[in-house]
Order: C-alpha cells, then sequence, then structure tokens
C-alpha cells in the first residue's frame, strides 16, 4: 500500500510546481479511478473526490484493495514520479531563464509555464529543448 503514499505525495508535487502537463496526471487518475473502482465502490463511495479524499479513504483500507487496484496504484505512482522526473529535469534546465522572466510569477495553475510561453523568444534553446522533451510545448 506504499503506492497510495507516493501518488498522494506526487500529485502534490505536480500541483505545487504548476508545470505538469494536465494530461500525465489526469491519465494517472483514470487509471486508478478504473483500476480500484471496484474498491472504491465497496470501501469508498460516500467519499466526495478532490484533494486526495479518496486515496486517503483507499489507504485506510490498503488492507482489503484487490491486487487489481494495488497495480493500478503502481502504474500510477510511477507514471507520476516520471512526470515529476520530467519537471525536475525542465526547472534545471531553465533554472536561469525562470530567475530572468518568471521570478515573480506565482507557482500554481499552469502560472509558470504560461510565463515560459510569454517570453519563448527569450527563453534559452536548453530550456525550449527541454521543454520540447517533457512535453510541455
Amino acid at each position: 500500500m506504499r503506492y497510495i503514499g507516493i501518488v498522494s505525495a506526487v500529485f502534490c508535487v505536480l500541483a505545487i510546481t504548476g508545470l505538469c502537463a494536465t494530461a500525465r496526471a489526469n491519465d494517472a487518475v483514470d487509471i486508478v479511478a478504473q483500476g480500484c473502482k471496484a474498491d472504491i465502490e465497496a470501501h469508498c463511495k460516500g467519499v466526495t473526490p478532490g484533494e486526495g479524499r479518496v486515496l486517503s479513504c483507499l489507504y485506510a483500507y490498503g488492507d482489503k484493495i484487490s491486487t487489481q487496484c494495488e497495480y493500478a496504484l503502481y502504474d500510477a505512482a510511477a507514471q507520476l514520479q516520471r512526470s515529476v522526473d520530467g519537471l525536475a529535469y525542465a526547472v534545471s534546465e531553465c533554472r536561469d531563464d525562470l530567475k530572468a522572466y518568471c521570478s515573480n510569477i506565482k507557482p500554481g495553475e499552469g502560472r509558470i509555464a504560461q510565463c515560459l510561453e510569454k517570453n519563448k523568444d527569450k527563453v534559452s534553446a536548453r530550456c525550449k529543448l527541454a521543454q520540447k522533451e517533457i512535453g510541455l510545448k
């Protein structure tokens, strides 16, 4: 059940950075929703989705969830970890550009990615390449 914690932590990191390709996060949500559908129905039916509440519920029933759900959580965690690794790479490659053009931008809701896009003519080639490689452009 350690994957529930990993999935929750990675969702947190993605939400804080605001750089995440939303499709990737949504894909991970879909993986868990499909793979854990029966478990969610059985144990977490009354839980209001959002802010990690369903994951917390699954964690509470960790000793009772199905193998299928465990695999779905593992897949989602692996996918989200790849996203975080990609974002770390992009932030590293764009560090100077972020300081120069986006230091006054509040992280979250894609604002930093929008700032880089707004300044695309000034952003370094290595930052542009990193964004392209992780699918931000």
